[in-house]
């Protein structure tokens, strides 16, 4: 028999994934999906691992989104085939490398889609594949509300459509309309009443478009926060959410809506307390373990708090402290940005207590900023 490590061997501070607990997040998804008809896309920019993008095709999704040249690049030299940009790309040097993977994927019946808000960034792209003789599917991105990237709804989309048109290298695939500041509003209500907004913006959109003639095969958006109501709208033909396979603390701040399906805390740092003093405890994962633009870790199952403790260190304070080389679990703010911050990912078969090791799980796209 096989010597695997168990969960207590793994050294501290790791980044490590409950195995059991995102394949039951898997499944609750595609059952989502499979039950409304709808197709979903996980955004792979959360978990930056070509094997997970595959574990979720297998499982019914129809590719993956990213939202850089590179971490497009890091999952196709991982076997990922079909691909989809939901980011603007205007650097020349980066549209030549896009061009180059639409080629590659090509060859193998796979493809790559983009975004796209912009009159330049359309002949920009279309250059860059009229050189390499490739072709590709683009998506006007639409600004429903997160005051980011996108044209305004209606006419200005249009008008982008439309020049997508003029260039045969260029194949009009729909809208991107993607609210993501409706994700974290707290309450269900809330989270509601923005998407019904959006709902409103995208069918006007559509309509306008398909009166000119136009068809408008898709839209796409949503995100783990929102999608339930994307999926009820009867406009989006694709879901988009990513952070449903690991759950991170700020989403679990949510208050639930009765309607979305249940997923589970899957991701989580494991560390150990280094010092104890009479007022608190110490532990080794630092702000260099987890990221903080969502806030500060939460305990698992532990009535500790944890505090600020700089880059190595984490300040722990509760009615009983832990002792000198006890192991906690934290559960990170934001997962996209932790994960980031790992080479690789520990998969945990069997729990958290008692689980042994069963994989590392290669964190591809991880520093795939172009």
């Amino acid at each position: 028999m096989t010597w695997q490590p168990s969960v207590h061997d793994i050294d501290t501070p790791a980044l490590v994934v409950d195995l059991d607990a995102m394949e039951r997040n898997i499944a609750t998804m595609a059952a989502f999906a499979r039950s409304h008809q709808i197709a979903w896309r996980p955004h792979a920019k959360m978990h930056k691992s070509a094997e997970l993008a595959l574990l979720l095709v297998q499982a019914g999704a129809v590719g993956a989104c990213v939202q850089k040249t590179s971490e497009a690049e890091a999952l196709v030299a991982g076997g990922v085939t079909d691909l989809y940009i939901s980011n603007e790309v205007i650097s020349l040097s980066k549209l030549e490398r896009v061009a180059h993977m639409a080629r590659a994927l090509e060859a193998k019946n796979g493809q790559i889609s983009i975004a796209v808000d912009s009159v330049e960034g359309i002949r920009r792209l279309a250059a860059a594949l009229d050189k390499v003789h490739a072709s590709m599917r683009v998506f006007v991105e639409i600004d429903v509300g997160q005051n980011r990237c996108g044209v305004q709804p209606g006419a200005p989309a249009l008008a982008l459509a439309q020049e997508v048109l003029r260039h045969p290298q260029l194949h009009f695939a729909g809208l991107q309309a993607y609210h993501g500041k409706a994700q974290h509003l707290r309450s269900a209500a809330a989270r509601a009443e923005a998407i019904q907004h959006v709902v409103q913006a995208v069918r006007s959109t559509r309509a306008l478009i398909e009166a000119a003639g136009i068809p408008v095969p898709l839209v796409t958006g949503a995100g783990t926060g929102t999608f339930i109501h994307e999926a009820a709208s009867g406009v989006y033909g694709e879901l988009q959410p990513g952070s449903f396979l690991f759950m991170d603390a700020d989403y679990a701040t949510n208050e639930r809506d009765p309607a979305a399906p249940v997923f589970e805390h899957a991701l989580f740092v494991k560390t150990q307390v280094i010092s104890v003093c009479a007022t608190h405890a110490v532990c080794d994962a630092g702000h260099k373990s987890h990221a903080i633009d969502s806030g500060l870790p939460r305990m698992w199952n532990s009535t500790l708090a944890y505090g600020n403790g700089g880059d190595e260190h984490g300040i722990l304070r509760g009615p009983v402290l832990p002792a000198l080389g006890d192991t906690l679990w934290l559960v990170p703010g934001h997962c996209d940005p932790t994960v980031n911050l790992y080479d690789q990912l520990v998969g945990v078969r069997g729990g958290l207590q008692h689980g042994v090791v069963e994989r590392l799980i290669r964190v591809d796209a991880r520093g795939a900023l172009t």
